[in-house]
């Protein structure tokens, strides 16, 4: 299978352009008292969609400690058990984890005030014996609302890790340019984790990442599901499916797809599935199209659904008109 070749940032990390997300993988927890994974699942089927998505060329693999409170990290290990010199494998941290309850909770009574750097060291030693292996590719700070002041001094550990060679690149996951702005003045700060879609996205976070020569990991890259198709308005959601309470997704509201984001996926159908390609193929082509500093990471539950995005990769980016159609259909124009 044909496959688009991207480089992380500054590290110089070569990285299939299509990744994978591992949150849903990771089977029900909850955060801070609230359902955040994707439902049930099998973890059989995750270990094949795993091993599948490597053998048709897909190097990138994005996890977080959160994500069933180190049950997706573990899946990693299994599946790329002996393997683990052809992956590159991007974690998270900033969360107090119990992996025998599958309850993860802020360290603090406050997100933004938490004290990530304290606990930082203990928490990079638990990925790493999850995911059995010795170093870490990329590791990402978690707290989205994170305070600057108390982000860099979680940098000043990250510098510290680099230099064991317990990491070998980090960056944030945040959709705050200022945040990123002071945060990524290393050059070991390679990445940036960012919400973007055909639909949604910071684009001013991602002119700045093409500015700082920074990787534009973009989670969410079809709408949490949305952009497959497959939801009508009155679709909804298991109480332990994440999107059954993900109003602060724009494509979300009281557990069901909103109208909005309904209406402007058939306006745009067309074009996103030209050529061919279904229409999770062409969100991902618009993604690759956008920068060239885009690494989509769509999440997945079975082999079929790591087939189809794969496939992705055959096609390539929309064209130039292509894009220009969208902003105009969109009135981005």
């Amino acid at each position: 299978m044909t496959t688009l070749i991207r480089t992380l940032g500054r590290s110089g990390i070569q990285v299939s352009a299509l990744g994978l997300g591992c949150w849903a993988v990771g089977g029900p927890w909850t955060f801070n008292g609230s359902p955040a994974g994707w439902s049930g699942v099998d973890d059989a089927e995750s270990l094949r969609a795993l091993r599948h998505a490597l053998d048709l060329g897909v190097t990138f693999f994005d996890t977080a400690a959160n994500y069933g409170a180190g049950h997706s990290e573990k899946l990693l290990s299994q599946a790329f058990k002996g393997r683990r010199d052809q992956v590159v494998i991007a974690t998270k941290f900033g969360y107090q984890v119990d992996e025998a309850s599958k309850v993860v909770k802020h360290f603090d009574a406050k997100e933004e005030e938490s004290n990530v750097a304290s606990h930082l060291r203990e928490s990079a030693e638990d990925s790493l014996r999850r995911l059995g292996t010795d170093y870490i590719d990329v590791y990402q700070l978690h707290v989205w609302g994170l305070t600057v002041e108390r982000a860099l001094e979680a940098r000043d550990v990250l510098e510290d890790l680099v230099k064991q060679g317990k990491i070998r690149a980090y960056g944030w996951s945040t959709d705050r340019t200022d945040a990123i702005q002071a945060f990524s003045t290393s050059p070991n700060c390679s990445v940036v984790q960012q919400q973007l879609s055909v639909l949604d996205g910071n684009m001013e976070l991602l002119a700045f990442c093409e500015a700082q020569n920074l990787a534009s990991i973009n989670r969410g890259p079809l709408g949490m599901g949305l952009l497959t198709g497959k939801f009508a308005p009155n679709s909804t959601f298991a109480d332990d499916d994440v999107r059954h309470h993900a109003e602060w997704h724009p494509g979300f509201k009281g557990g069901k797809p909103t109208q909005d984001w309904l209406d402007k996926l058939a306006s745009i159908r067309e074009v996103l599935t030209s050529g061919g390609r279904t229409l999770a193929q062409g969100a991902l082509a618009w993604i690759w199209a956008r920068s060239p500093l885009t690494v989509p990471i769509p999440g997945f539950k079975t082999v079929a659904q790591v087939e189809e995005n794969c496939r992705a990769l055959e096609f390539g980016p929309l064209s130039a008109a292509q894009m220009a159609e969208i902003d105009r259909i969109l009135g981005r124009a």
